[in-house]
């Protein structure tokens, strides 16, 4: 790990800086050598790399969707060459150039991260030999030291021997049950978002090699986290502690807001919107609308989900239009049928019973 984070020392001196800032806030309130001034910083220079990447967001989600917008042809190919795995994987790496997408993209934000997370462990690990490091003199680096969290050291690890942990002032037991639940939470966090990913916005009728990557992610990340993280100073287990739970709150709200189609996010929103669409009687908000408008449009390429939601509208004398608002059926009928300049269906005549056609008409002729 040592070795990794040196690569990425060239960026150490703008993150001490970025703490050191955020350290000098902290410490007119909490203190100079608290543990929470510290800590706080720490937190802080997560919530402003993720801000700074919220771009990189937002790209990501742009080729989610455009992922999701493939999905019928996946679904063709993936049914056209089912006995042909290698001829299948071809095909869809050629629709992926085709389109321009990029089954990966959803790692753009941690690879952008990677640097940072790095720089910081060599910072924190430097500060525990006692070296001054980027813009943290002698008096930085010594408040730092003596800084704990929980009665942990924001420079001890898991695997500090006693003699190193009693150098920072702490015990080792302190160390040991403050990271051990530190790591805990992280792994759970980083789980938890995976499994709602796969759970809940993933539209389990098209399978993908990026769906069956995801899955093992799922298992995987949290093994690693937790291995690795026996050997993660408190401070950065602070960092990615504080940015799985970001990284959890902007995928709740993404899913909730935006679900994949076909999913069962999907579902739900849908059902959430139905019941708006009742209260109000109509569409309130832009982002609703395009969501409405985006259904009509797929026309009979509907998902389930998507056909459900129509019916239970027509169920209820509403129909969605094209610009997304939704107006009573008979209204929407009636602006259909003068669009068309068509004319008023002719009504058909009553059925009548055999008796009444036995008995003569009043206005029948008498023979």
């Amino acid at each position: 790990m040592d070795t990794i984070a040196s690569l990425f020392s060239f960026i150490t001196t703008p993150v001490s800086w970025i703490i050191v800032q955020f350290h000098s806030l902290y410490g007119a309130i909490f203190g100079a050598d608290s543990g929470w001034a510290w800590g706080l910083s720490i937190v802080s220079l997560v919530v402003l790399i993720r801000i700074c990447l919220i771009p990189l967001f937002v790209k990501q989600i742009k080729a989610t969707r455009g992922m999701q917008a493939l999905q019928p042809k996946m679904k063709a190919i993936q049914e056209r060459y089912k006995n042909d795995k290698q001829r299948q994987s071809e095909e869809m790496m050629k629709l992926y150039k085709e389109t321009g997408t990029n089954p990966l993209s959803s790692c753009l934000p941690i690879l952008a991260q990677s640097p940072f997370f790095f720089a910081l462990y060599h910072v924190l690990a430097t500060i525990a030999d006692g070296k001054t490091i980027g813009v943290l003199d002698e008096q930085l680096v010594e408040s730092a030291r003596s800084a704990k969290i929980f009665g942990a050291p924001i420079a001890a690890k898991f695997m500090d021997s006693e003699e190193k942990v009693a150098a920072l002032g702490a015990s080792l037991t302190d160390v040991r049950i403050v990271t051990a639940v530190m790591i805990i939470l992280m792994s759970l966090s980083q789980f938890y978002t995976q499994r709602q990913l796969m759970q809940k916005n993933v539209d389990l009728t098209v399978k993908t090699p990026f769906m069956q990557q995801q899955k093992m992610l799922m298992y995987i990340f949290p093994v690693i986290f937790a291995v690795m993280g026996v050997n993660f100073p408190v401070g950065v287990l602070v960092y990615w502690l504080t940015t799985n739970v970001w990284t959890m709150g902007q995928q709740m709200y993404v899913i909730n807001q935006n679900p994949t189609p076909g999913s069962k996010a999907q579902d739900q929103y849908l059902a959430r919107l139905l019941k708006h669409v009742s209260s109000h009687e109509g569409v309130k908000g832009r982002g609703r609308k395009k969501i409405v408008a985006g259904i009509v449009a797929k026309g009979p390429d509907r998902n389930e989900n998507e056909r459900r939601f129509i019916a239970a509208l027509t169920k209820q004398g509403l129909a969605a239009q094209a610009d997304g608002s939704v107006v009573k059926s008979a209204v929407a009928t009636a602006d259909a049928d003068a669009a068309s300049g068509g004319a008023p269906k002719r009504q058909q005549p009553k059925r009548q019973s055999k008796s009444q056609r036995q008995t003569p008409s009043k206005s029948s002729p008498k023979k």
